[in-house]
């Protein structure tokens, strides 16, 4: 593991320099809190954890077809550690990007990167407008609708379970649970 460990300040900077998009800053900050629960779930590098999370999406606004490629070479010129950048690039696995997530913490971003976006949109339906209220039973209500939110990936979601050997209710109640800790600064607060 080469490189200086970023810290989230330095991450949060590199994100808001690439990208100005508000919805890929509320979903780069989604999938921050996301992954910090399931770090302290799983006793891992919280820090870290959210670090990797935050900057998933470097690349996505600035250079849409070299996604995840484009990521690692802006984190390699910035001297991010191996670890980092691998599993940032692996949560492209099949979509842009040949590396597989093998790590727990690759998996984990690879499952949640998705269903942040599910669940947000789940929410937002919801007479209140929260993630706050937002329950498992809802998500799954809405996963069966192929056209609601048709742009996530359910396939992605599903194969992540597996790779994390957990059920698909549990982390769909673990990611609205980390989703609901920034509730505020990702949109999501709503009318409660």
């Amino acid at each position: 593991m080469q490189g200086k460990v970023p810290t989230r300040e330095e991450a949060y900077r590199l994100l808001t320099e690439y990208n100005k998009n508000d919805s890929l800053i509320k979903h780069a900050l989604a999938v921050e809190a996301v992954m910090r629960h399931f770090a302290a779930l799983f006793q891992e590098d919280v820090e870290k954890w959210g670090v990797i999370g935050l900057i998933h999406d470097l690349d996505y606004e600035r250079y849409p077809d070299e996604h995840c490629t484009k990521t690692g070479e802006i984190l390699q010129e910035h001297g991010w550690p191996e670890d980092y950048i691998r599993a940032v690039v692996s949560h492209g696995w099949k979509i842009c990007s040949a590396v597989e997530p093998v790590e727990r913490m690759e998996k984990v971003l690879y499952t949640i990167d998705e269903l942040t976006g599910l669940i947000a949109a789940t929410a937002l339906m919801r007479p209140s407008k929260s993630i706050l209220d937002t329950e498992v039973k809802s998500v799954r209500k809405k996963w069966k609708q192929k056209g609601f939110a048709a742009g996530v990936n359910r396939e992605v979601i599903a194969e992540g379970a597996r790779l994390l050997g957990m059920e698909l209710d549990e982390i769909i109640a673990e990611t609205i649970k980390g989703m609901q800790t920034v509730a505020a600064e990702i949109g999501l607060q709503g009318e409660l």
